[in-house]
């Protein structure tokens, strides 16, 4: 299985092998634009650019299939606050799948700088003292306690949306 990943970031990458170890994959990292701004504010926006990431990623290459993974927060209805959210988007060039990941509310103060118009990734190096969080734990990391991270997280969106072309569920829906 090839796979074309539509970001150089390493959490996003890894989180794409290590889901489908057992596929024995082959993953390129493709620097592609998610057509996004850097920080979504939605579902939509979120998973519009994993759906870009991917097709993008897919185009660049000669892949099986084009992954995209996007992070960015929203307001859910019924949940109080401001949520992280992770989505996933995989294409094989006729078809394109989605899933997402876990759904964190963030810290209120977090969320009071990110709807101040600061970036997720940024705000939280800031309130922790460290530098590229993104491409490590991430926030999903430090706001469980180490009970997941950015990796299993994302991992996640990549099992949810890949799920549908490795099973045969889904074949009567085309």
């Amino acid at each position: 299985m090839k796979l074309a990943v539509g970001s150089t970031n390493p959490v996003k990458v890894d989180a794409v092998e290590r889901t489908l170890e057992s596929y024995e994959p082959t993953v390129i990292a493709v620097d592609v634009d998610s057509g996004v701004c850097e920080q979504p504010w939605s579902i939509e926006e979120t998973v519009t650019g994993a759906e870009t990431r991917a097709r993008r990623a897919l185009a660049a290459t000669d892949a099986d299939y084009g992954v995209g993974l996007e992070g960015g927060v929203a307001r859910l209805e019924g949940v109080p606050g401001l949520s992280l959210i992770m989505w996933g988007a995989v294409t094989d060039g006729d078809r394109i799948e989605r899933g997402s990941g876990p759904t964190l509310r963030l810290p209120d103060g977090v969320a009071e700088q990110v709807e101040a118009g600061g970036e997720l990734g940024p705000v939280m190096d800031d309130l922790l003292g460290t530098d590229g969080l993104a491409e490590s734990e991430g926030a999903a990391g430090a706001l469980t306690a180490g009970l997941t991270d950015r990796t299993q997280a994302l991992g996640e969106a990549v099992a949810c949306s890949i799920g549908p072309f490795l099973t045969a569920y889904y074949d009567s829906d085309d």
